[in-house]
């Protein structure tokens, strides 16, 4: 538990969302560290209610952490570099698309998504990784449906041919996703189309690309990844049981946004309730 709420310290901190001296905390896990009475405690507000905080969004799950069979199914499918197909409301755009964890995918994966969807490749980016590559929308008035966040498409500036193949998509989703990458490690346009994620993930916005980062980092994952729409044979999107039977035809795991949903703000609710109780166990504690 003093992994989860260290943690969670931290994120909050960077999140602005909790006021708490760090150094504080970190008299908490390491009590010999400093002199009694050094640090002044502060104000630790947690709500009570299940709330799309922040502070929790960017940890990766913990293996004491509760996960039900289908969401651990399509984590378990993510490490391995294997596709998860990913539904959203039926309400929305009612669409199932294929997912993979960007630092995973391999060319093979690559060309199953090509092949078997609709062919626009798109990776899903942290907000601070859109700023960081330096990626401007690809409109200044967004007035698609749903806000759907592209940014401009991008290229691998080395290493690649046309662009189109799955293995130069391979390549240019490599380089965006580096811990150290550049905006000039990236040419714009190109044949890979970058999605900003919403802050928050889907506790904030009920899409794919928040779902697919949503999922990368509870796998324990870099937060990138890439997905493209199931489309059918004859040029429709696959829906209903063309989706189930897709799945079960490739022997892939299933989940739908809305099981994502539910569970994020589960696992949210109980990480504040445990980092709640252990800010009063600390507080009740005089040494």
């Amino acid at each position: 538990m003093r992994d989860l709420v260290w943690r969670a310290v931290l994120s909050a901190c960077r999140a602005g969302g909790v006021a708490l001296s760090i150094c504080k905390a970190l008299k908490r896990f390491s009590p010999n560290s400093y002199p009694r009475g050094a640090f002044h405690i502060m104000s630790f507000p947690l709500p009570l209610s299940s709330a799309p905080a922040d502070a929790f969004s960017d940890l990766p799950l913990l293996e004491t952490e509760p996960v039900p069979p289908r969401i651990a199914a399509a984590l378990a499918a993510l490490r391995a570099g294997r596709a998860v197909v990913l539904q959203d409301d039926h309400d929305r755009e009612n669409e199932a698309d294929l997912i993979v964890a960007a630092e995973r995918l391999s060319t093979e994966t690559m060309a199953l998504l090509i092949r078997e969807c609709s062919g626009i490749v798109c990776l899903c980016l942290t907000d601070a990784k859109v700023r960081a590559l330096e990626l401007p929308p690809m409109a200044v008035l967004n007035e698609s449906r749903n806000g759907t966040a592209f940014t401009v498409s991008i290229e691998a500036r080395v290493g690649v041919s046309t662009g189109v193949s799955a293995a130069d998509r391979v390549t240019t989703i490599r380089a965006a996703i580096a811990d150290d990458a550049k905006p000039s490690d990236i040419v714009r346009p190109g044949h890979v189309f970058p999605l900003r994620a919403a802050p928050g993930g889907v506790l904030a916005r009920r899409g794919h690309t928040e779902g697919t980062v949503d999922l990368a980092i509870l796998a324990g994952l870099q937060p990138a990844g890439v997905l493209c729409e199931l489309m059918n044979p004859d040029g429709t999107m696959t829906r209903g049981a063309d989706v189930e039977r897709f799945a079960e035809r490739h022997g892939l795991p299933m989940l739908t946004i809305a099981e994502l949903v539910a569970f994020r703000a589960r696992l949210a609710a109980l990480r504040e309730h445990e980092a709640r109780e252990a800010h009063d166990a600390y507080c009740a504690d005089p040494a």
